[in-house]
């Protein structure tokens, strides 16, 4: 066990057909692909620093299958952080500080920037939104498979919580403009899930 350690519930949604082939490896749906994730922790200590009821968000973009790399990422940070917190979300989500998400950096080709911003991440269920100031906003419903229930992919090699099921979705709204990165659309896919990263 190492000095960190957060779970919480995760979102994302991008400009793919859903469900997003750019977790199977396989090409984009339209050549490229521009997501935003968010995390919600729900429960979090990192080095002594509590962290919990925090919210950190990412905007990617890949000019082609993920696998090849040279994406671009930016990295928002909860404003209602204190300096400790921030520092904490930062290692983490950056994966400077280990963890499932240190994992990326070779595929990372760019980092955009980071910066505080007001994250909301709202929903439960089988609907969430996430809102970024000054960056993204968006909406996802969860699809409906077979009696109603959840269609569920595990076991995906791109996948931001490992080993947990994430749900399909589809976004209501997606809106991402930030770094020159523009995308305003529905219909799309969404994922989420439970997550836990230690590092």
């Amino acid at each position: 066990m190492g000095d960190w350690q957060i779970s919480g519930t995760y979102v994302e949604a991008c400009n793919c057909e859903a469900a997003c082939p750019c977790i199977f490896f396989s090409p984009p749906t339209e050549g490229e692909c521009k997501v935003i994730l968010g995390w919600r922790i729900e429960s979090g200590d990192y080095r002594g620093v509590d962290v919990a009821g925090l919210n950190t968000a990412m905007l990617a973009y890949a000019p082609g299958n993920m696998k090849d790399g040279n994406w671009k990422v930016a990295l928002y940070l909860d404003q209602r952080a204190s300096e400790a917190q921030a520092e904490g979300l930062q290692g983490i989500f950056s994966g400077a500080a280990g963890g499932h998400l240190a994992s990326l950096g070779p595929l990372i080709g760019e980092v955009m920037g980071a910066r505080a911003a007001d994250i909301r991440f709202e929903g439960g269920g089988k609907r969430f939104s996430l809102s970024v100031d000054g960056a993204a906003s968006v909406e996802i419903e969860a699809i409906a498979g077979q009696g109603g229930g959840a269609v569920d992919i595990t076991g995906h090699p791109l996948a931001i919580a490992p080993g947990q099921p994430a749900t399909v979705a589809r976004s209501t709204s997606l809106s991402i403009d930030d770094h020159g990165v523009h995308c305003e659309i529905d219909g799309r896919s969404g994922l989420f899930a439970p997550f836990q990263y230690q590092g």
